[in-house]
């Protein structure tokens, strides 16, 4: 009794501890923030006001409708907060950033117990200077970027790792180097037809099973991202938010198909190919014997719980429909969100709850379905969505904002494909893609309605387009977030006892000495 009383006492303690240095860590955050933002009020209300006349010398030009969770400009003498936010302001995000970088490694029990405070820390310390300086303004950027991007990403993600967690892959599968490479094929292909998300939570468990005699795994989880969660859905419009995005403003659904293949198959050759050689010579090292397997071990391959593949079609109907069908919109709290996004989030919250309703819970089990990687995803990007409106924000602002030297240094395609690369490496590449597609238009059709606008980039420039949209899918699989599913496959790889690499030894021991050189070869090949 006792010794639990001094354990409760110290548990409380570390509880306050903690709840202290997070406390102390938003005050001074914000502070550091909000004071230097102050004294540059006077210039930021200059700015301001030379941008509203703009606007009101350009409104016709200017005004154009955004869907999908991406800013807009609503109501009169609205100004583009892009254009006065500084450099500086960035801060935050690269913070957050770092934090899930390092502290993984260095504090990984502090890590484990507390990354929903860390990342809370982070979003307040932006949002508290960011409120407390723009006011209704910020709350209207707060709003919007959680309304129309984070709600929709997160029940987006929540579907279909919930009806994909139904779905068990039952047989025997040996993690042989052939074996794991059709099956990450086989994602790879499915992916552009259920999504990168779709796919990876479909796929990532049977090749996980597959492999569980395996000594060394993390290789084959880094190429399953590379291929399945980014590369793979490259194909058509619901393979990838960007190209989604494409569509929803007037690209062709089968342009993509079309166009794309070409750069993805050279792409998937030279990674599966890579991959391969890397699995056989480890392969080889470890000295696995599946010879010894008896025919009575030998299990038929066999699919439990395949209904859950009709509840998977229904969530990328409703994705479908939610581009297709625009009955109007509604105004929550300021912001004006389209009716067929709330029926899409309704329709892809439905598929979920029927999914685990009809799913055995033997089936779960034996997929060892938990809800850690999700819960983990949600409390991260809580924080990455609202860090990163400063980002996204100047960068749409194009050359009135912050990073006019990234916007003018726009030029050939092959700068559109690895400037719009490298940021949806770091950003979320939905509006990135969408940043330069439109500032692909301006450079060529400045004034054009976009419809017609369009169906000229593709018909006299359509390698911009091809650069744009390689650029946004291909770079995803860069760092952990850059595609909603990498940091949902990397969860679920820990989860099962693989000890992935942090943030900066993916990219460096994997992506930039892997995908770089292949990205080059892609330049060299199609952009030049």
């Amino acid at each position: 009794m006792l010794s639990n009383f001094f354990i409760g006492r110290v548990s409380k303690h570390r509880r306050t501890r903690d709840l202290c240095i997070f406390g102390m860590l938003v005050i001074v955050g914000s502070l550091m923030l909000t004071v230097p933002t102050l004294a540059d009020m006077p210039q930021q209300h200059t700015r301001q006001t030379e941008l509203a006349q703009q606007e009101s010398q350009h409104e016709a030009a200017a005004q154009q409708h955004e869907t999908e969770g991406h800013a807009e400009q609503e109501g009169e003498g609205h100004v583009d907060i892009g254009a006065v936010l500084p450099v500086w302001s960035v801060i935050p995000f690269i913070g957050i950033l770092l934090s899930i970088a390092i502290f993984p490694l260095v504090a990984p029990h502090f890590w484990h117990e507390h990354f929903p405070k860390v990342s809370a820390a982070w979003a307040l310390i932006f949002a508290v200077p960011f409120l407390l300086v723009y006011k209704s303004l910020a709350f209207h950027e707060i709003v919007h970027i959680y309304l129309t991007d984070y709600f929709p990403f997160i029940i987006l993600l929540w579907g279909l790792f919930t009806a994909a967690g139904g779905i068990f892959i039952q047989g025997t599968m040996k993690g042989k180097p052939i074996v794991n490479t059709v099956l990450i094929l086989i994602g790879t292909f499915f992916a552009s037809w259920i999504g990168t998300t779709g796919a990876a939570m479909v796929m990532i468990r049977p090749l996980l099973r597959a492999n569980q005699d395996r000594k060394y795994k993390v290789h084959t989880v880094v190429f399953f991202i590379f291929l399945v969660a980014n590369i793979g859905g490259s194909l058509t419009p619901l393979g990838d938010p960007p190209l989604f995005l494409g569509f929803l403003h007037n690209v062709p659904f089968f342009w993509t198909t079309m166009n794309l293949l070409p750069h993805m198959l050279v792409v998937v050759a030279i990674l599966i190919i890579i991959y391969f050689i890397m699995d056989t010579l480890v392969y080889r090292k470890e000295d696995v014997d599946y010879t010894q397997v008896s025919e009575q071990e030998q299990v038929p391959i066999r699919v439990l719980g395949a209904h859950n593949l009709i509840f998977l079609a229904g969530i990328m109907g409703a994705v479908l429909m939610s581009g297709l069908w625009r009955p109007g919109d509604v105004n929550i709290l300021g912001v004006h969100v389209g009716i067929q996004s709330l029926t899409r989030d309704g329709l892809i919250i439905l598929m979920g709850i029927l999914s685990l309703v009809t799913t055995r819970e033997e089936i779960h089990e034996k997929n060892e379905f938990g809800w850690f990687p999700i819960k983990e995803v949600a409390y991260l990007f809580a924080g990455i969505f609202m860090t990163i409106i400063p980002a996204i924000s100047i960068l749409r602002a194009g050359t009135q904002g912050a990073f006019a030297f990234i916007m003018r240094a726009m030029e050939t395609p092959a700068h559109y494909f690895w400037i719009t690369g490298s940021l949806s490496g770091f950003l979320d590449n939905a509006p990135t893609y969408l940043t330069f597609f439109n500032t692909a238009l301006g450079n060529f059709y400045a004034g054009m309605p976009e419809a017609p606008a369009v169906a000229n980039l593709i018909a006299t420039h359509e390698i911009y387009l091809v650069a744009i949209s390689i650029g946004a899918v291909f770079f995803g699989a860069l760092t952990y977030i850059g595609n909603a599913p990498n940091f949902m496959v990397k969860s679920i790889a820990e989860e099962q006892g693989i000890n992935m690499p942090s943030f900066f030894g993916y990219m460096i021991k994997y992506s930039l000495i892997i995908l770089i050189p292949v990205f080059i070869v892609v330049t060299l090949v199609f952009l030049t």
